[in-house]
Order: C-alpha cells, then sequence, then structure tokens
C-alpha cells in the first residue's frame, strides 16, 4: 500500500501549466500528473477549517458585542442566532466555492501545493464547485466513508470528486513573493523593450 501522504501519477497533462496556473492543461504525451493523496488534503482542509472559523468567530464576536448594547427579546435573540447559523453555512460553502472556480485552489491548497480541477483538467465552473461543496458534506456524513476511496483509487478521488467529476492534482508553484517579483519584472522589461 502506498504512503497516504505520496500522490499516484498519471500520464495525463502538462505539468508545466499546473506551476503556471493555467486554467486549462494540455494533453501532453509522456507528462505526469500526480494526484494529491489523502494526508495532503486532510492537511489543507485543516488550513482552511480553521481560515473560516476564526473569521466566523471574529465576525460572531462583533456581532455579539453589538448585540449585546441592546435589548432583545428571547424569540429575537434566537432569531439571531438562526440567522448567525445560516449566514456560517452560506460563508463555508461560498469559500470552496469561490476558490474552487477561481483558481482552484483555496488558501489550504496553496499552502499545500494542490488543485482542483475537472476529470478532463478544466478550470471549475462554479456549479460544479456547489455540486464538489455538497459531495464532501455527504462524504462526511457516514463516519467519513465518503473519503476511504481516496485510498484506493487510480486517481485518488473520493465521494465529492466522483460526484462533481474533479481530481485533486499536485501543484508545485511560485510562492506569493516569487509570484509579484516576477509580475514586476515582466512589467518592467516591457516597458523598456522597443517599440516598432
Amino acid at each position: 500500500m502506498t504512503d497516504l501522504a505520496e500522490p499516484t501519477t498519471a500520464v495525463m497533462a502538462d505539468p508545466a501549466a499546473l506551476r503556471d496556473g493555467a486554467t486549462t492543461m494540455q494533453a501532453m504525451p509522456g507528462d505526469e500528473v500526480r494526484y494529491a493523496g489523502l494526508t495532503t488534503r486532510w492537511i489543507a482542509f485543516v488550513v482552511d477549517a480553521a481560515l473560516i472559523s476564526l473569521v466566523a468567530f471574529l465576525v460572531g464576536a462583533g456581532t455579539a458585542l453589538v448585540v449585546s448594547l441592546f435589548h432583545f427579546s428571547n424569540e429575537a435573540r434566537t432569531l439571531l442566532k438562526e440567522i448567525g447559523g445560516a449566514a456560517y453555512i452560506l460563508w463555508a460553502a461560498g469559500y470552496f466555492v469561490g476558490f474552487w472556480s477561481a483558481t482552484g485552489q483555496t488558501p489550504g491548497d496553496r499552502v499545500m501545493q494542490i488543485r482542483v480541477v475537472t476529470a478532463s483538467f478544466e478550470r471549475v465552473k462554479p456549479r460544479r464547485a456547489i455540486v464538489r461543496c455538497v459531495g464532501l458534506v455527504l462524504a462526511a456524513l457516514p463516519l467519513f466513508l465518503g473519503y476511504v476511496p481516496i485510498l484506493f483509487d487510480r486517481r485518488r478521488r473520493g465521494f465529492a470528486d466522483w460526484l462533481a467529476r474533479t481530481v485533486v492534482l499536485d501543484a508545485p508553484g511560485m510562492s506569493v513573493a516569487q509570484a509579484i517579483s516576477a509580475k514586476k519584472r515582466g512589467a518592467s522589461d516591457a516597458a523598456r523593450a522597443p517599440r516598432a
């Protein structure tokens, strides 16, 4: 059995396109794509859960502080709690859907250098990201059994990946600082280039 943290590989697409953050990858014979394993994906999810919870805590604490200045009936307080719970669910779902459909990487995915793409190596569209988010919840409900297939599937797909027809790939890339530096170099090189 392979190490949980060690991704499997397949000859499918241009790995350089992943490093460059392309939204669509061109199939190139002989190139390898590495599928992210369970441990890597779990660590990325823990980072994301920490960020989601931190923001929710700060917003909730601020809201509770403001609400404490006013007198509300018990019914109104119950309604505010329900609104807060619904806002938390929307915030958590929006976090994943927004990042997956924009860049294919949540901040946790970026830390672990992995990316979510479609099974045909294209950018995940919002509708598919919503389906994948629902799949994450459904996979967790029966004692996290929906994540077990990641250990055995050739492409390391769990229930959410099957449902949304996605895969999670290794996506080694530049750090944010390196990307900013490269962008500045490119802008200064373009400014210095002679114009015909």
